[in-house]
């Protein structure tokens, strides 16, 4: 368990945890017009979150989830994607 008690068994979670900044900031890179506060995730508010995103870059929502996903899991080709090498 971490600080704020979740379930943590998995090493792709655990991977994600540690590369959000490196996320966050490859989403800003590819998403230009999203700031650090489109970026703050609430626990339990995915799909306001996933809408947000999608409004301000006009992207469809699967896309941005598909990205995400791709993103997390290191299988995405995207330049904008930082790197898994060291995990």
């Amino acid at each position: 368990m971490d600080v704020n008690n979740n379930n943590i068994g998995d090493d792709t979670e655990l991977r994600a945890r540690g590369n959000w900044n490196e996320i966050k900031g490859a989403a800003k890179q590819k998403w230009g017009q999203l700031t650090d506060d489109d970026m703050t995730y609430d626990e339990g508010k995915q799909d306001e979150w996933f809408g947000n995103i999608q409004q301000k870059t006009g992207h469809a929502i699967d896309e941005i989830k598909d990205w995400f996903s791709k993103t997390f899991s290191g299988t995405d080709n995207d330049p904008n994607r930082p790197s898994n090498q060291n995990h």
